[in-house]
């Protein structure tokens, strides 16, 4: 068996047991690991959603099958716990307590144990038992309701805001908030995660746009929702599409003059025109094809790139130029993110050797056969 490259990063050090979950946890798993953190995953036989080569979010550390439910690896997750700086858990609130891990049992075994709990709509509230994937918690959060056309249905980016942006992110930010505390304080505590909350916090800039007047609650007529000419996206001449983002005066100006229009002829911030204003940028950029509006445009000023997609982006000049995808376990993936001068992190391929996994968390053979059996 491969030795597993070292281990380096910011984390380098910290212990994270995670137990079971999809999407977020996992995900937030991996940021942890890439960092350098020392990760095992405990997981339910028969939950893998599809084979872990084909996961990234699995990289970088080992899958252990436990069967929670029986005495022994019941006791195993607490022997675990022990030497962990963090817990993470995915499971609907009251599943951890009545497998009889929950905070309570966990940090009875290591009182500075930060215990981190992913839901959707956290571990309170009158929906908090309630089943939803990323589309329900946004929605909830009012973030998918704006994020529409005029005329058009609302549009979930992904699942990118709910899952991961408003999930997983938080739940790292928020462990990693703990350990830093627990330090100083000797106790851990209790990190409620949900994903309503997270995704909530991602829109506080339009909150304060809506109250200052400059956001209404039209979907398609604003700054940022489609509303504005210059902050849009266009299809080429080929079937292609640019994306613009010419919000500062300056870019904008650069804009026009390279697609040739007068000032005068589309000022920017004429709000009731903004609907001609995309007719005929629409007619404009389908006078080229992608890669000559991103040969004119995307060394300029202008704030406007050509639109790639996922087998694309990695070719991208300047996406290859600083390594933004690597290739691990044969499957071209994200490096990652984000990057450290002196203790860069790693994509690390998934690593296999359960057993020594186990044995460096410290449980004995007798222990590791039963746990692995």
């Amino acid at each position: 068996m491969s030795t597993p490259p070292p281990r380096t990063g910011p984390l380098t050090g910290v212990r994270i047991l995670e137990v079971g979950g999809i999407g977020p946890n996992p995900f937030a798993a991996m940021l942890l690991a890439d960092m350098g953190a020392d990760v095992l995953r405990l997981d339910r036989p028969g939950t893998d959603l599809f084979p872990a080569k084909f996961n990234p979010t699995l990289r970088g550390r080992a899958t252990v099958n436990v069967d929670m439910k029986s005495d022994a690896g019941r006791e195993a997750v607490l022997r675990l716990a022990e030497s962990a700086d963090a817990l993470i858990e995915g499971y609907r609130p009251g599943v951890m307590e009545r497998l009889g891990l929950g905070p309570d049992e966990v940090r009875a075994r290591n009182p500075k144990l930060v215990y981190g709990r992913m839901t959707g709509y956290g571990q309170d509230g009158p929906m908090a038992s309630v089943a939803g994937h990323d589309i329900n918690y946004i929605s909830l959060a009012g973030a998918l309701g704006p994020s529409q056309r005029v005329g058009d249905k609302p549009m979930f980016a992904l699942n990118l805001v709910g899952d991961y942006g408003g999930g997983a992110m938080f739940l790292v930010f928020g462990v990693l908030c703990g350990i830093i505390e627990a330090r100083q304080s000797g106790q851990g505590q209790v990190v409620d995660a949900a994903m309503v909350d997270g995704a909530a916090a991602l829109t506080a800039m339009f909150h304060g746009m809506r109250a200052g007047g400059m956001w209404n609650d039209r979907p398609g007529t604003n700054l940022l929702d489609s509303g504005a000419h210059f902050y849009e996206t266009y299809e080429t001449a080929d079937g292609g599409y640019v994306a613009l983002g010419a919000i500062e005066p300056q870019f904008y100006a650069r804009l026009l003059e390279l697609l040739e229009i007068p000032m005068d002829e589309m000022p920017q911030f004429a709000m009731d025109r903004w609907p001609e204003f995309k007719d005929r940028l629409t007619e404009v950029f389908k006078s080229r094809t992608r890669a000559e509006w991103a040969s004119l445009l995307e060394p300029e000023e202008t704030c406007a790139t050509a639109i790639y997609g996922l087998d694309e982006a990695p070719q991208h000049p300047h996406m290859a130029a600083r390594g933004t995808f690597v290739e691990v376990d044969g499957m071209v993936q994200p490096a990652a993110a984000p990057r450290f001068d002196r203790t860069p992190g790693a994509a690390r391929p998934i690593v296999q050797d359960t057993d020594g996994a186990l044995e460096a968390w410290g449980l004995d053979e007798a222990a590791r056969a039963a746990l692995t059996a």
